[in-house]
């Protein structure tokens, strides 16, 4: 993870999706207090510390279901592990996270 960060700043948003995914859920775990609702200006606020592309990263955060959002978009909530997942993971067992 560390060489995708110059800085403390995201150098580049992978393009391969394994690598991406593995950012989103560290940019998930470290930028987001779980069962905290955001305000979309917060979690642009949080992404900004890391690259200014905070909306392509909000929407990649979406689309993985790290972040969950209701259909008016009023707030933004960290999701429950794991979003992005191998097949037979247990869905309540953290990334990373001994079972």
């Amino acid at each position: 993870m560390a060489a995708l960060f110059s800085r403390g700043r995201l150098t580049a948003i992978p393009r391969k999706t394994a690598r991406r995914e593995q950012l989103l859920v560290h940019l998930a775990e470290t930028l987001f207090e779980r069962d905290r609702a955001y305000s979309e200006r917060e979690v642009n606020e949080a992404l900004l510390t890391v690259h200014e592309d905070c909306s392509a990263l909000r929407r990649h955060l979406v689309v993985a279901g790290l972040l969950d959002r209701p259909k008016d978009g009023s707030s933004y909530r960290r999701a429950r592990w794991p979003a992005v997942s191998s097949p037979g993971q247990d869905p309540d067992v953290r990334p990373g996270a001994r079972a």
